[in-house]
């Protein structure tokens, strides 16, 4: 599997926020189907809430046209989020996203209206300090 640009820099990044990475990748396959979700990860959230599991599909948008890499992760996106359902997958998809692409792109219009009819949870990470900058659900 090739791996994103990023991939070691997100990864990171949730290890500072005390993420344990459980998958890397998340093998899903669904109805004949099968998908590597770039990584799933788990942490304990309080002693009476339990554990927190996310999956994550890291992207760069490092092509000359943001809008077709977003028309590649949005249909990434949804047909993970529904591979993770049809199995029953208790963890929640994230896209994580460039700090630099969620202010020059995703503060667009379409793209604000589209992340928010596609519920597209989005993870935002500096990857050069390997920091996740924000968590948008």
């Amino acid at each position: 599997m090739a791996r994103d640009l990023f991939h070691y820099a997100v990864r990171a990044a949730l290890e500072k926020e005390k993420w344990t990475i459980t998958d890397d990748p998340l093998k899903v396959g669904a109805g004949g189907a099968k998908f590597e979700i770039d990584l799933g990860a788990e942490r304990i959230v309080a002693a009476d809430r339990g554990e927190e599991r996310i999956a994550i599909e890291i992207k760069t948008f490092a092509s000359d046209s943001p809008i077709t890499d977003y028309h590649a992760a949005l249909g990434q996106f949804l047909n993970y989020r529904l591979a993770l359902e049809l199995n029953n997958i208790d963890r929640s998809l994230y896209l994580a996203i460039p700090t630099l692409i969620y202010e020059a792109f995703f503060q667009k219009e379409f793209l604000k209206i589209s992340v928010e009819r596609y519920q597209i949870k989005l993870i935002v990470y500096e990857p050069v300090s390997e920091v996740i900058e924000k968590w948008i659900n």
